[in-house]
């Protein structure tokens, strides 16, 4: 579908990093990142959920890597996956080095963690021998003592400063390939510190709200925060922060990025609520689709109306359109032009087979 005027965004033009094969920053494509939950040296098993959230779409992963024994077990990992891998790191000087020594394409330290400047420079030099970039991750529940002790409780001026420190040690190092987070639970908060924190920076932003709760309080939150401040044309780069499974994040993070025009990919369903007009069953409808329809990466719009009063108009701004109608006469869109009627039995078969058709590579 054409974009219209008002559904343009302007993003703010920021400085251009590499995160393995994937560019952040600058006039790159948004991307969506998760995170692991299973053992980093379970090799294996993380393996096994690298691929499944590579075939959600994810452009970047994330894996924890607490000890030697897990930044070690990167080296095989990263033989078996085609995403570029983060190494989440805290603390621990070493286990960065390691991690950039073993192939990972991005750290994510606070490099106000990681002790003397001599250990930044350490941490540093590995990064630049290794092609490796650097996220700088300000999070709400671990800013720094003296800056609780300045301000007595986490705010955006907080997080900012935590921010502005830990870039000018990378600065100072001359290291320029990172990104940066700041990131709370709250969604004012977060707001806030990363407009803030846009109006004096031009590296990219990783956005998210951390520690968002469950699959739908913290889809909701997230949409609320990253949707704000993605309509401003502030980040580059985001992750829906879910207890759920993590391929759950890849998705949320798609229907953001869809629902504001900015990146599509798979079905986009345009349906209506519960009502009493509607000829066949829309909810029970929707759900087998979404199911159905799981699979398909290329981008389509499918509109799913249960009555006339919407469903024409709907069905004109999508590839496919099924409207509800009297006596088992549901009327079928293609490209907005009536095509044929379908009975409701048919509907689901129909619709996914038309998906499917049009669809294919």
């Amino acid at each position: 579908m054409e974009v219209r005027p008002h559904r343009i965004i302007k993003r703010k033009k920021t400085k251009l990093i590499k995160v393995g094969k994937v560019s952040v920053g600058g006039d790159s494509p948004i991307s969506v990142q998760s995170m692991t939950n299973t053992l980093t040296t379970n090799i294996k098993e993380t393996i096994n959920q690298i691929h499944s959230l590579e075939e959600a779409g994810a452009d970047i992963v994330r894996v924890s890597c607490p000890d030697e024994s897990s930044t070690k077990a990167l080296k095989n990992i990263i033989k078996e996956i085609s995403v570029p891998l983060v190494a989440d790191i805290h603390f621990h000087y070493k286990r960065a080095i390691e991690a950039a020594e073993m192939g990972a394409s991005c750290l994510r330290i606070n490099p106000g963690n990681i002790g003397t400047n001599k250990r930044i420079l350490d941490v540093v030099k590995a990064a630049k021998d290794n092609d490796c970039s650097i996220r700088i991750g300000v999070n709400a529940g671990s800013l720094e003592k003296k800056l609780l002790e300045k301000y007595k409780e986490p705010c955006p001026e907080a997080l900012v400063e935590s921010a502005e420190h830990n870039i000018r040690l990378l600065e100072d190092n001359n290291f320029f390939n990172f990104k940066i987070s700041v990131k709370s639970s709250d969604i004012f908060l977060t707001v806030k510190a990363y407009k803030k924190l846009s109006k004096i920076c031009d590296y990219p932003l990783h956005l998210g709200v951390t520690e968002a709760g469950g699959l739908l309080t913290g889809s909701i939150k997230s949409s609320i925060g990253i949707g704000q401040l993605l309509m401003e044309g502030i980040g580059d780069t985001i992750r829906v922060s879910l207890s759920s499974d993590p391929v759950d994040e890849v998705k949320a993070g798609y229907e953001i990025l869809k629902s504001l025009g900015i990146r599509s990919r798979g079905v986009n369903i345009i349906s209506c609520p519960s009502c009493a007009r509607q000829a066949f069953p829309v909810i029970e409808t929707v759900k087998i689709l979404e199911e159905k329809l799981a699979h398909i990466k290329k981008p389509i719009n499918l509109s799913i109306i249960g009555c006339v009063v919407n469903g024409p108009g709907e069905a004109a701004q999508t590839e496919i359109g099924l409207t509800g109608g009297g006596q088992d006469n549901n009327l079928l869109y293609l490209s907005g032009i009536p095509h044929t009627k379908v009975p409701s039995s048919q509907i689901i078969d129909k619709i996914v087979k038309l998906v499917e058709e049009k669809t294919k590579d």
